[in-house]
């Protein structure tokens, strides 16, 4: 029994050296510049339901055909958003069940109310037992990324197309962005 445990300790070592041998690898550490953490994050940016009776003027109540509402994005303040960011995809989703069509324009502004950055489009009519869903997505890339960097504000507008339909209805909206770092 004692020949056995003689034995036994320089099988270990020796199969404990072979296995550390043959994991490890030679390891260029002049490549550590290359390697990149690109983590995403998502935000919901705005969301909001309006009704015929939002297209009031409060002060008189007479129709008003353009509406906006402005939210602040404090996040894009941040240091890690402003030295870091490389992407960003906006999303922006409105269901209609208005029966009629109405242009969307939304815009990036700085703190002193410059345009850094506008998209228009239209938001397709829907119906009150048929809301239409129109999407639309926004892409910006490394080299035009500093018009997100230098914004602060969004701002969403909407105007009416009237036409002769009754003016009854919800609008929804909804808008997220992704953003992409490369550190």
């Amino acid at each position: 029994m004692s020949f056995v445990k003689l034995l036994q300790t320089p099988i270990l070592l020796l199969l404990f050296s072979v296995v550390m041998l043959s994991c490890v690898k030679d390891i260029d550490l002049d490549q550590t510049e290359e390697i990149a953490l690109t983590p995403d994050l998502q935000v919901s940016l705005l969301v909001f339901d309006v009704t015929s009776s939002d297209f009031d003027d409060k002060d008189t109540g007479e129709f008003t055909a353009v509406i906006r509402d402005t939210v602040r994005l404090e996040f894009l303040d941040d240091s890690y958003i402003q030295d870091d960011l490389s992407t960003v995809e906006f999303s922006f989703r409105y269901t209609n069940s208005f029966p009629q069509q109405f242009r969307n324009k939304i815009s990036f502004l700085s703190e002193n109310d410059r345009v850094q950055h506008s998209l228009q489009f239209d938001i397709a009519q829907g119906d009150k037992n048929n809301p239409v869903v129109t999407d639309w997505v926004e892409f910006i890339e490394n080299e035009r990324i500093d018009v997100i960097k230098n914004s602060i504000k969004m701002v969403v507008e909407i105007e009416v197309l009237p036409n002769q339909n009754i003016f009854e209805g919800e609008l929804k909206f909804e808008s997220k962005g992704l953003f992409s770092f490369e550190f």
